[in-house]
């Protein structure tokens, strides 16, 4: 068994990262990016700093925009609208959650697709299901980023993802597609789960549920890959899979903490480098 070591991958790609934000600083390009933030959700704050640590290290220029639990949905539309006209701003990121009486669909709608670094706007959603140039949500990217970088097949392989979420599971779909892979989906409703998960030569757990996939979900040597953070009652971080059981299994597992968590923000830093270069 090999872990996917995710920080050290990540710390790799925000050296590569450094340096291309010096090279654009020489052409009179600083990447900015801009994190709205509503409300005072605790998990969102500590994302929230992440970011903008990765961005110090990177050498993005970082603005947060943080607004109280009650403001109203024109007041939000208005700031995306103002970060949107903003030429210094090549990047804008909507912290979800949002308080339930905010519309989070339309403020994804409202942000320009060219500045989506989350790659959460339709436009971005459906080019990427056109496997056409586009922003990848940073998750399903750092994920396809992992198995390339450890020359792990995709192409012909069967992977199984477990959750079809906006944010991870349905990108991910496509991002092993256009990767010629063969996908299966699995979700609340699907029926014989265990049937379905032991057929992956990939299986990518993204539901939320603390240590959910056991040993007799997964098939000798499969490639697993761990989406979830859960902490649970005395304090200990966990994923979606049990890892002491299920590492005995694959012959690649990701860690959790310090597996997939640093390589979104990795990606996120990628994203906002990326979109800083169409101005060259």
């Amino acid at each position: 068994m090999e872990l996917i070591d995710g920080k050290e991958l990540s710390k790799k790609i925000r050296t590569n990262l450094k340096q291309e934000v010096e090279n654009l600083n020489k052409k009179g390009i600083f990447p900015k990016l801009a994190v709205i933030m509503v409300g005072n959700d605790k998990a969102s704050a500590v994302y929230v700093k992440n970011k903008s640590k990765a961005c110090d290290e990177v050498g993005v220029e970082y603005e947060e925009f943080l607004l109280k639990e009650d403001t109203t949905m024109e007041e939000l539309l208005e700031l995306i609208k103002k970060l949107n006209k903003d030429t210094n701003i090549h990047g804008i990121l909507l912290q979800s959650p949002i308080p339930k009486s905010l519309d989070i669909d339309e403020a994804f709608r409202t942000i320009d697709p060219k500045k989506d670094v989350d790659g959460f706007h339709p436009v971005n959603v459906g080019k990427l299901s056109l496997n056409q140039d586009c922003f990848i949500s940073c998750t399903p990217y750092g994920i396809i980023k992992m198995l390339e970088t450890y020359n792990i097949p995709i192409e012909g392989m069967h992977a199984v993802i477990i959750g079809r979420s906006n944010i991870v599971g349905k990108p991910l779909i496509q991002c092993l597609l256009n990767k010629n892979a063969t996908v299966t989906i699995c979700h609340s409703k699907t029926k014989n789960l265990e049937e379905v998960t032991k057929q992956a030569d990939i299986l990518i757990a993204a539901i939320g549920k603390p240590e959910f996939v056991t040993s007799n979900m997964v098939k000798n040597g499969a490639t697993v890959i761990d989406v979830g953070i859960n902490r649970k009652e005395d304090g200990k971080l966990v994923g979606d899979v049990n890892f002491s059981e299920v590492s005995k299994k694959a012959s690649y597992i990701t860690p959790v903490p310090g597996g997939v968590g640093p390589m979104t923000v990795a990606m996120l830093m990628s994203n906002v480098v990326k979109a800083a270069k169409s101005e060259e």
